[in-house]
C-alpha cells in the first residue's frame, strides 16, 4: 500500500506509522497545524528552558551556591520567567524553575538552589 506524505503528497518510504517523507514536510505541516496564535507559548517554553539551563550549568555543592545577578544575565537569563514561586514562613520568597530556584540576596548576589 502506497502512503503519501500529508503535506507535498510524495511517496513516503519507512515506518508503517511514518506520515511525512522528511523532517521539512514535517516541520511545515505542524506550523499550519499550529498557527502563530500558539507562538506565543513556544517562546515561554523556550524563555524558561533557557532559564533552566543557565541554573543548572552552576555547580551546586550541598545543593546550593551563589552567584552574582550579572553572571546571570550574562549567560542569557531572563529574571521575568519563572514557573513557580515558594514563600517560607520567615516570608522569604524563593523563585523557582522546576526544581532549581534562586533567592535574591543583598548586593546583586543570588543563591541558586535545587529542591529536593
Amino acid at each position: 500500500m502506497k502512503r503519501e506524505c500529508l503535506e507535498c503528497g510524495s511517496e513516503v518510504i519507512g515506518r508503517i506509522d511514518k506520515k511525512f517523507c522528511n523532517d521539512y514536510c514535517r516541520n511545515i505541516y505542524n506550523n499550519k497545524v499550529n498557527p502563530a496564535s500558539k507562538q506565543l507559548i513556544r517562546n515561554v517554553n523556550n524563555r524558561l528552558r533557557k532559564n533552566y539551563r543557565v541554573l543548572d550549568s552552576f555547580q551546586l555543592k550541598d545543593g546550593k551556591t551563589k552567584t552574582t545577578g550579572t553572571r546571570l544575565i550574562d549567560k542569557g537569563f531572563d529574571f521575568n520567567y519563572v514557573t513557580n514561586l515558594y514563600t517560607t514562613k520567615k516570608g522569604t520568597t524563593y523563585y523557582f524553575l522546576y526544581d532549581l530556584g534562586y533567592l535574591p540576596l543583598d548586593n546583586d548576589f543570588y543563591m541558586i538552589v535545587k529542591r529536593e
